[in-house]
């Protein structure tokens, strides 16, 4: 174990991701969001199997009993790309990335109801008050003339985009939960990326733009940038704990507002930053307190307990 460099690996993996997602806004305006998909999840696979095969894990990281689940969690996951995606060519990139944090309180409530685990009055005002956070980011883009514009207004469709591709998250989320009882890391995000992959590029059939040598270069370097996020952020997790390693997911606000400020000349607005503040804190609170019961039924355990937790 070393935390520091479990940390290290985390804040990195925050900043490929974010550093993807501006990409992924620069282009958006220009190339379909099937096109980006694609190139994201194509060329995330190179460094993936880069690494699988410097572990010597090839072929048999890719083996799987459970192609249906990654079926599953495939399709689910690339719907929440592809409304991600779109999103970011509606909204500031702080606002985007903020509305993801919703993410991890969906997983909360689709724990209770898909997994049956038992969530306790704590974690469920922490999530109460998560989600008082979210509307709260969204009020400035679901109010006012925006709202009264409906879906056709670009901020609106965008905060709805953002929220849907969060929630789809969150059920890949747990769909990643039941396949982590069979499968390795390697072939889980292989196939996903494989799925998505086939996904993207199906929507050449509605229309791709063909870039040039530089624009090329940077669809192919959002893919890597995924690809080597993915990789630090596994990475990150064999150095230190959950609890401790998890809630530095967060940086990614403090990389988006500098990313979006110095490169696309945004700043966000009082609400997003407010908003998403009562989200990281809740969020903080729910792995804080996840890995706390996870700890006392581990010693249950051990000492063949069967109270209750």
């Amino acid at each position: 174990m070393s935390p520091l460099l479990g940390i290290s690996l985390k804040l990195l993996s925050a900043l490929a991701f974010t550093l993807m997602s501006a990409a992924i806004k620069h282009m958006s305006s220009r190339y379909p969001t099937g096109e980006l998909v694609f190139f994201r999840s194509f060329f995330a696979l190179i460094p993936l199997l880069i690494w699988l095969a410097w572990r010597s894990e090839l072929p048999g990281a890719l083996k799987t009993r459970n192609l249906r689940g990654h079926l599953k969690r495939g399709v689910i996951g690339s719907t929440g790309m592809f409304c991600g995606f779109a999103a970011l060519q509606f909204l500031p990139l702080s606002d985007a990335v903020a509305l993801g944090y919703a993410a991890p309180l969906g997983v909360v409530v689709l724990a209770a109801l898909v997994l049956k685990e038992r969530v306790r009055i704590y974690r469920w005002s922490a999530v109460t008050v998560g989600f008082v956070g979210v509307l709260i980011m969204l009020s400035p883009h679901l109010s006012g003339g925006a709202l009264s514009k409906g879906l056709q207004a670009g901020p609106a469709l965008g905060a709805a985009l953002g929220l849907a591709g969060a929630f789809c998250s969150a059920f890949a989320s747990i769909e990643v939960r039941l396949l982590t009882k069979t499968e390795s890391t390697g072939a889980i995000v292989f196939y996903f990326m494989l799925l998505t992959s086939a996904l993207g590029l199906i929507t050449l059939a509605f229309g791709w733009r063909m870039p040039d040598l530089t624009e090329a270069a940077m669809l192919v370097a959002i893919g890597v940038l995924g690809g080597f996020g993915q990789i630090l952020l596994v990475q990150a997790y064999r150095f230190g704990d959950a609890s401790l390693i998890a809630p530095f997911e967060y940086s990614t606000m403090i990389w988006a507002v500098l990313i979006g400020w110095f490169v696309f000349g945004e700043w966000p607005v009082w609400t997003i930053l407010v908003g998403a503040t009562i989200v990281i804190a809740s969020g903080i609170y729910v792995i804080l307190r996840e890995q706390r019961l996870g700890l006392l039924k581990r010693e249950q355990r051990e000492i063949g307990s069967t109270r209750p937790t």
